[in-house]
């Protein structure tokens, strides 16, 4: 399944192909050693064995889509009664049936939720009751493995599974309930006390979630689809013309493979994607290898590319973008003894938690943000002070310690409100203007810009610019997540281009699920239809059945 090019070695490539003939089982592994590399000038042919599914990034998303993938399948619990009567009523209709098989429009019809994407707050809602008024209601889910509803795929990931959970800062706790960070069918809880964790509180640590998923990927028994340290470097649509006359286009795009039915009527239209991109050995080295897919599921997140201000100075050396260049720089002791305060731009969690990082360590504060502090749309106005009492000690510093109520900078935090950053100098300085266009400059010791982060979709035809709610821009979380189908996930500009979790809006762990679960009942309904259409004499395909 993995076809390496023909400049790779041959034992690397071996070790590679023995791995996928392990995966696929002796039938397909059959076909596997029969395959001849794939070099860069040869059109692939129809002999050539293409995977279902290829699921890109192994954090949350990744893991919940094979899960479900796998063939595990969420049904109405016996005893379960959903605090929502109309909603309960709908379950009741059809409780012979998974929710992977029902109508996830009726379902989801009249329910609102704190995502924009109706499948979200779905699944949420049968997850979680209620939640969001404060109750800790029971799933009104139970899961079965039915293996016959197993669709192969492969789950790639440059880490180990949990994704950029693994490199978060791992002093701070996260945002969000520990219960609402965990994947069906394993809670929370019950790993914690399986490993005998002392959780302290509803939230937990970063690294503490990244172990759970890690550990949720082999309790599942999920390891036989995932790849790690692997980097994806492009995706494109194959292009097959019907007489193969322009093979210039070969990475076009949107293209076609045309499979004519016996009796001459309507064609059969296949699109295929070539994936490439090469995983990293024990050793160093890179392997190269490129693979076909049916379907590609988007799964990467929102942490590749830290948000810049697009200001002169921002390249230099003393200007961060990220917590963990902070943290090193602070455990390396280079900001030791400095007299000049640290800069910090931004006035979301991150920058909170740099606040915070800054102010235990006995590091001077310089605080920068746009917004004025009675902005309603601060993450901060949203957070009850009992839950996180952390972020309130930096929003009440952010109100009372700032450069228009004193004039004079505060030893340990002053806060510039209504202000940007204009440009950094070489000798540490930074050029500051507020809303009333006044400047100032001031000096720092290090910058540190946490204004979000962006997924860097590079692999993609321009970057994946046109698949987004706006053509021809970034994909960022909020302001240009990449357009689906509101039920199935799949991009309206892109067939067989699904996309779930920050891609599409879906920032946290208890709403990304839903993504997985429309992919899964898409996919589920194309491969029973490819099957019926195969065992009529009706078509067929390269397809791994």
């Amino acid at each position: 399944m993995l076809l390496s090019r023909n400049y790779s070695s041959p034992e690397t490539e071996g070790q590679l192909l023995n791995s996928f003939v392990q995966y696929f089982g002796d039938s397909l592994g059959r076909k596997i050693k029969r395959m001849p590399l794939i070099e860069e000038t040869v059109l692939p042919g129809d002999s050539l064995l293409t995977l279902p599914v290829v699921i890109i990034g192994n954090g949350p998303s990744g893991i919940c889509l094979s899960y479900l993938l796998s063939g595990y399948r969420p049904y109405l619990s016996p005893e379960a009664v959903h605090p929502n009567p109309i909603l309960h009523t709908k379950l009741e209709e059809a409780r012979h049936l998974s929710i992977v098989d029902q109508d996830l429009e009726y379902l989801s019809e009249g329910l609102e939720g704190r995502s924009s994407n109706p499948v979200a707050v779905l699944f949420d809602t049968l997850l979680h009751p209620d939640a969001d008024f404060g109750y800790d209601y029971p799933p009104v889910l139970h899961w079965k493995l039915e293996q016959h509803n197993y669709i192969p795929h492969i789950v790639f990931g440059k880490g180990p599974p949990g994704g950029a959970w693994h490199s978060m800062e791992g002093s701070m706790l996260t945002i969000s309930f520990g219960d609402w960070m965990e994947l069906p069918g394993l809670t929370f809880k019950e790993w914690a006390a399986s490993k005998r964790r002392n959780i302290k509180s509803d939230r937990v640590m970063p690294e503490e979630i990244a172990c759970y998923y890690k550990h949720y990927v082999k309790v599942m028994g999920l390891q036989k689809n995932f790849r790690d340290n692997v980097y994806i470097t492009s995706v494109s649509r194959l292009y097959r013309g019907e007489d193969d006359e322009d093979r210039s286009q070969l990475s076009e795009d949107i293209s076609t493979q045309h499979l004519e039915m016996e009796d001459g009527q309507k064609s059969l239209i296949k699109r295929n994607w070539e994936v490439r991109g090469y995983q990293r050995a024990t050793d160093g080295s890179h392997v190269p290898f490129c693979l076909f897919a049916e379907n590609v599921a988007l799964a990467t997140g929102s942490f590749d590319s830290p948000g810049r201000l697009q200001v002169e100075g921002e390249d230099f050396p003393f200007v961060l973008h990220s917590m963990s260049d902070f943290g090193a720089a602070i455990s390396k002791g280079k900001l030791r003894g400095k007299a000049d305060p640290v800069l910090i731009v931004g006035a979301g969690l991150t920058a909170a938690d740099a606040v915070l990082c800054a102010y235990n360590n006995n590091i001077p504060v310089i605080h920068v943000f746009r917004r004025r502090v009675t902005d309603t749309s601060l993450i901060f106005k949203q957070l009850p002070k009992k839950l996180y009492p952390e972020y309130h000690k930096v929003y009440h510093m952010m109100c009372t310690q700032s450069h228009t109520v004193d004039s004079n900078l505060h030893s340990a935090y002053t806060s510039f409100p209504e202000h940007n950053v204009l440009s950094f100098k070489p000798e540490m300085k930074c050029v500051l203007q507020s809303a009333s266009g006044l400047k100032k400059i001031l000096k720092f010791s290090v910058a540190l810009v946490l204004i979000g982060s962006h997924p860097n979709l590079f692999f993609l035809k321009d970057q994946g610019h046109s698949i987004g709610h706006h053509s021809n821009q970034p994909i960022t979380c909020k302001g240009n997540p990449i357009e689906i189908d509101p039920y199935t996930y799949e991009c309206t500009k892109e067939a067989n281009l699904f996309a779930l979790g920050p891609l599409v809006g879906d920032n946290f762990v208890r709403f990304l699920k839903g993504g997985a679960l429309g992919i899964a009942r898409c996919l589920a309904i194309r491969q029973k239809k490819k099957h019926e259409l195969i065992e009529s004499g009706d078509g067929g395909g390269d397809g791994v059945p």
